[in-house]
């Protein structure tokens, strides 16, 4: 069965993401943390990720959050802003001048080089989107009378708090209630939580999700389904046995219409090889690999693939093209630093139509 999406004249928002936005501090290049002189400051959160980089691509996008009203959240509303990401949905409360509750989460990021690995160090505890109760939002005000096409969030928020994974719940619900399309990246993070814990919450969300995305360790630790064959190392990924899992991942949950997931070799920090699948309607659609992709910053390509797939069904284009449109727009997104696209649509088109990257003068 085909998704159905709501008449974009009906609704204010092609795309809505919910989730934590964090600012992002990384040492220039390939620094060291403990030894930066200098950090880089930036945002970047999943499932803010995929709504920036939607209305980077012309969709009508925006974010559902809470926030701290100081100006360290202000970063991040400023940056949103600044793509014509819609921030009306995002909740601030008064900072209490210290951090003890609250707060705006911090992500130090190192990005690797060689045999050297990205590294990630959390200091997000305690942040106001973590103690949000689903409550605070009016689900049916925002689904119902402003109007949502496509609702995309994932486990990075469900994994925060108790509080957090009754707010993604509740949001996946009424937007199912109002004919919404529900996405939902796994994004499993080990810091955050266990992977028991991940597979009991996301085994209660999964009725409510119509497109689900993740790469081989999430659909393991965070929904319980191994992709048979794969090795830790992620230097060779069985294709067939992907298919399989998908296959499983379907029958267990019928209400899930696409999956997506993306196909990543890890040859060195800064060369991968890079791939996707979506299965749809029972046929599976397998995008033009990026043999050898040489990556500036690998944060963000998974989010670039969930954003595109969004992109794609919501643009009416046939699965073949949309898995397509979802690797070649992740594949870029590795291109530049930080979190959040820098791209833009005509490059994805030129990459997705095998487009060179011959100087354009």
């Amino acid at each position: 069965m085909s998704l159905q999406l709501r008449a974009a004249a009906k609704c204010k928002f092609d795309v809505l993401s919910l989730g934590e936005c964090m600012v992002r501090l990384a040492p220039p290049g390939h620094g060291r943390i403990e030894f930066a002189k200098v950090l880089e400051v930036d945002v970047g959160g999943g499932e803010f990720n995929v709504a920036y980089a939607c209305a980077r691509l012309g969709l009508r996008a925006g974010f559902v959050s809470k926030l701290p009203d100081n100006p360290v959240a202000r970063i991040i509303l400023n940056h949103a802003r600044a793509a014509g990401l819609d921030v009306s949905n995002v909740l601030l409360e008064k900072f209490d001048g210290v951090g003890r509750a609250g707060r705006v989460g911090l992500n130090f990021s190192e990005v690797g080089t060689g045999v050297r690995a990205s590294v990630t160090m959390y200091d997000r505890g305690h942040s106001s989107i973590s103690r949000m109760r689903p409550e605070e939002i009016n689900w049916e005000e925002i689904f119902q009378e402003q109007g949502v096409v496509w609702l995309h969030t994932g486990g990075i928020l469900a994994s925060l708090s108790e509080e957090s994974a009754a707010v993604t719940k509740a949001a996946l619900q009424a937007a199912r209630a109002a004919g919404t399309v529900t996405s939902y990246d796994l994004n499993f993070r080990g810091k955050l939580w266990s992977s028991a814990k991940a597979i009991a919450v996301s085994r209660e969300i999964m009725p409510h999700v119509q497109v689900l995305i993740g790469n081989e360790e999430d659909f393991q630790k965070a929904l319980g389904f191994d992709v048979e064959g794969a090795r830790a190392d992620l230097r060779e990924l069985p294709v067939e046995a992907y298919k399989e899992m998908a296959r499983r991942v379907v029958k267990a949950f019928p209400n899930i219409q696409a999956l997506g997931t993306t196909l990543r070799e890890v040859k060195s920090g800064l060369v991968n090889n890079w791939g996707a699948i979506l299965c749809h309607d029972g046929k599976f659609f397998q995008a033009r690999p990026f043999n050898d992709l040489e990556i500036e910053d690998r944060v963000g390509g998974g989010d670039g693939f969930s954003s595109g797939i969004a992109y794609g069904f919501i643009k009416g284009m046939d699965p073949e093209e949309i898995v397509n449109f979802g690797a070649a727009h992740g594949a870029l997104l590795q291109t530049t630093r930080g979190d959040t696209s820098q791209v833009t649509l005509e490059e994805v088109l030129h990459v997705m139509r095998g487009g060179s990257a011959r100087i354009q003068r």
